[in-house]
């Protein structure tokens, strides 16, 4: 059975919480993820698995040791929340039809088909064109 992913999960927004954190930190500076944690109030358990798989994105570098921390692995205008999203959650669906044509019975015959695309492109478009460096600037003004 497919599941469906209408809602962006928790862990994905706690990730979108942890990167808005390193992206107000001076460049080349690292954070504890236990100060992340703690300011972004996200629990540690979560953040452990958060880091890994933004590690894994290539978003984040991670480094171990009494000097390490995590900090971002790109300058946080060329971040963009469709991408520590889809690092976290996979690709935005929000209706099974639009992945797999096979999920409805009506196929691409559907009149709510083409409603549910539109929707899931323009969330695709919003998220993709939103960046970290633009948060930066509103909690500056």
């Amino acid at each position: 059975k497919r599941e469906s992913t209408m809602q962006i999960t928790r862990q994905a927004d706690y990730a979108l919480r942890a990167m808005l954190f390193l992206s107000r930190l001076e460049p080349n500076v690292r954070a504890a993820t236990s100060e992340i944690a703690k300011q972004e109030k996200i629990p540690p358990s979560f953040l452990a698995k958060i880091i890994s798989q933004l590690s894994i994105a290539g978003l984040i570098h991670t480094s171990r040791g009494a000097r390490g921390g995590v900090s971002l692995a790109h300058d946080p205008e060329k971040i963009s929340l469709l991408d520590v999203v889809e690092a976290i959650d996979g690709p935005i669906a929000l209706n099974d039809c639009i992945m797999h044509n096979d999920a409805c019975p009506f196929g691409e015959e559907c009149p709510l088909r083409p409603l549910w695309c539109e929707a899931q492109d323009d969330l695709t478009k919003k998220l993709r064109s939103t960046n970290f460096a633009q948060f930066l600037k509103i909690s500056k003004s």
